[in-house]
């Protein structure tokens, strides 16, 4: 389980993260969606290691994040491209069984060749929707604690989007791991969700279990998620 509880964030004057607390368990899927600048990929990365809160802790199994950490139990996807343009997918893989002891270049070819990706091509010479077919091969080769995806269907195509749901399904184990995404394409990841956080201006303002949203509001999560941004832009007239 990963816990944040109370924590803060400032760049500067703008505070990026205003005091969120959560727990994400284990055997879900979960989805963190918000507009830009409400704190999404800050929250992402402070759970990933990558950052510290200024304030608040941020929790592993009950032990406090650290780099060293989060990369055993982490398996974190950014969501720009950070590769050697010039590694096809096989030397991608080559590369990561260099830096995670969890790497299984089998799974990982395994997943490439689910998604339909040639693994023989350079990076720099793929399409914007098969270098995501390769970043999330290469995270899904992983066997971590955690999954953290930021943006995995950002300027991606439906189909594309489509396979990377399918590729989550196959290739996570949703007994013992935990898969955390950050998404503005709530429509296409909703049926794969479990549980769905919506941050605002640096706070979590609902966090609420999948099927409970689609059984109680009507449009399902994509107008549940309108209502709520509706409701923290006018606070009066949704209580009158």
């Amino acid at each position: 389980m990963i816990k944040v509880d109370q924590a803060v964030k400032t760049y500067g004057r703008k505070r990026a993260l205003d005091g969120v607390s959560a727990e994400f368990r284990n055997g879900q899927i979960i989805g963190i969606v918000g507009e830009n600048g409400s704190g999404k990929s800050t929250l992402l990365k402070m759970m990933a290691g990558l950052l510290l809160p200024d304030s608040g802790s941020v929790e592993i199994g009950g032990t406090p994040v650290t780099r060293t950490l989060a990369g055993r139990e982490i398996a974190y996807m950014a969501d720009a491209d950070l590769f050697f343009p010039y590694f096809n997918t096989e030397q991608l893989f080559g590369f990561y069984a260099t830096q995670f002891d969890d790497f299984s270049i089998q799974k990982a070819r395994q997943a490439a060749d689910f998604l339909g990706l040639d693994r023989s091509v350079k990076l720099k010479s793929l399409s914007k929707g098969n270098r995501g077919r390769a970043k999330i091969a290469a995270t899904l080769g992983r066997e971590p604690e955690a999954y953290l995806l930021d943006e995995p269907f950002s300027g991606l195509d439906p189909m594309v989007r489509g396979e990377i749901v399918k590729g989550l399904i196959r290739f996570t184990d949703p007994e013992r791991q935990v898969v955390i995404m950050t998404t503005h394409e709530l429509q296409d990841a909703a049926p794969l969700l479990d549980e769905i956080a919506v941050m605002k201006a640096g706070r979590i303002i609902a966090h609420e279990s999948a099927e409970e949203i689609r059984e109680n509001h009507r449009g399902g999560p994509s107008a549940w998620m309108k209502s709520l941004y509706e409701k923290e832009r006018d606070p009066i007239g949704a209580r009158s």
